[in-house]
């Protein structure tokens, strides 16, 4: 079952971890929403998602948090599925009311994410070092 597709945008893999806050998240969405990574008329990475008309997808990722110390990864570090549900959702909610298009996978579920990579651009945003 599809729930959504995108064109150009942003891939969000959203790695919720203990510590993050409504605070945090609305704070990485933001951070996110501004970044300027789409290439303008001379081909300078200067354009934001709003500027592109550009939509996220949004997938809850708690395997981010993985520690792979041993042979078979450990989730400890990841957020307990209460907070991070909603904490994915109030994530969702800010980009939204932005007036952003969201698609967005269902919350730990499994599911098959296809991605075709623009340039391709890969940022990491932690919201412990924003």
């Amino acid at each position: 079952m599809e729930h959504g597709r995108i064109g150009q945008g942003f891939l969000v893999l959203l790695g919720i971890g203990p510590t993050d806050t409504e605070e945090t998240c609305g704070h990485l969405a933001e951070k996110i929403a501004r970044t300027r990574v789409f290439s303008d008329a001379e081909g300078k990475m200067n354009l934001s998602i709003d500027q592109v008309g550009g939509a996220f997808l949004v997938i809850s990722q708690f395997t981010l948090y993985a520690d792979v110390k041993k042979r078979r990864p450990g989730f400890s570090h990841a957020a307990p599925p209460a907070l991070a549900a909603r904490l994915y959702t109030h994530f969702l909610a800010v980009l939204k009311g932005k007036g952003f298009r969201v698609v967005h996978g269902e919350f730990g579920a499994d599911m098959q994410v296809a991605s075709i990579n623009d340039g391709p651009v890969t940022l990491l945003f932690d919201t412990d070092a924003l």
